[in-house]
């Protein structure tokens, strides 16, 4: 597998061989221990499999071909092929991994062990432990920079957003946030990293050069109250124009303006959104719904959900690959 590949090159890969741009989403099933795979295009389920124990954070190799997997309850990050779903081979991750992040040279993944407050770095070509960080209580979210050389950890008793140096390994910085932060991302710019807390239930705008929070962003929903709106997954559009923000058992998705950060809109989902992923050519925007054990597809354009999809039990995180046509 090509380790030097940079992020994009998923995006031009998958639409140069895919042109009709269909894809494939793999959604992990926390209850069921299982990986549901569907296929974008014609929005149905292609098959299910069986992984490890408690299956949570999901993603896809830069190249499309391998599917990382946090096993949490085997104390394990599962890779398979991504095209088979054939099981390759472990990496030694840390107890209970939950969540994780890959370098966008593709050869680190920093994964947050929640029951050790550490970061373990590996490197995934040799599959060895690189470094364990020590970091606040119970860890989740996990962020790389655009440029590499930032790692950000959200822990969510410590309530704080840890900025990592990648190259020392260390902690550099910490952000006080709202009370348990659960996911970071950055924007592709590298202008803006955004993080959310669950039970503060806001969106922390912060200047990751600063590492100062700029903006507080709160959320409203008529009829709800304050302790059902909670935030936790985000994706951010590559121009950066707009973010959506899952809000749990408030069962929507908020839209954002990347710009001003004015909430525009709240889309109704299934039950206790989780985490999502875009297509890579942005068109839809999946989300996992825990509760109601189905996946909701927004259409990026027009800001609709236009379909759900029943999936395994407990659906948690999901990753979007190349199709298997």
């Amino acid at each position: 597998m090509t380790r030097t590949a940079p992020a994009v090159s998923l995006l031009a890969l998958l639409l140069a061989s895919h042109p009709a741009a269909a894809f494939t989403a793999y959604v992990s099933n926390e209850k069921d221990n299982t990986v549901t795979l569907i296929d974008t295009d014609t929005m149905e389920v292609i098959k299910t499999v069986d992984v490890g124990q408690r299956p949570r954070g999901i993603m896809m190799s830069h190249d499309g071909s391998e599917l990382y997997l946090c096993a949490s309850d085997d104390d394990t990050v599962q890779v398979f092929d991504a095209k088979t779903m054939e099981f390759r081979h472990n990496l030694p991750s840390g107890p209970d991994p939950e969540l994780f992040a890959l370098n966008h040279k593709g050869d680190m993944l920093y994964i947050a062990n929640e029951n050790d407050n550490l970061v373990t770095a590996i490197d995934v070509t040799t599959k060895e432990v690189k470094a364990e960080i020590p970091v606040g209580v119970e860890p989740e979210g996990m962020a790389v920079s655009p440029d590499d050389k930032m790692i950000v950890n959200t822990s969510e008793t410590t309530n704080m957003a840890h900025i990592i140096d990648a190259a020392s390994q260390e902690i550099v910085g910490n952000v006080l946030v709202d009370a348990r932060p659960r996911y970071a991302t950055f924007k592709t710019d590298q202008s803006e990293l955004w993080v959310t807390s669950e039970i503060g239930g806001t969106l922390s705008i912060i200047d990751p050069v600063k590492q100062e929070v700029t903006k507080t962003v709160h959320f409203e929903i008529p009829g709800l109250r304050s302790e059902a709106i909670q935030p936790v997954g985000i994706k951010i559009t590559a121009d950066g124009k707009t973010g959506f923000v899952a809000l749990g058992p408030a069962n929507r998705v908020a839209v954002i303006d990347g710009t001003t950060h004015d909430v525009l809109d709240y889309l109704l989902v299934g039950q206790r959104v989780w985490q999502m992923a875009f297509t890579p050519d942005e068109k839809y925007l999946y989300t996992t719904n825990g509760v109601s054990n189905d996946v909701s597809v927004i259409d990026v354009a027009t800001k609709e959900v236009i379909k759900s999809i029943p999936v395994g039990s407990m659906p948690w995180g999901v990753a979007i690959g190349p199709s298997l046509k």
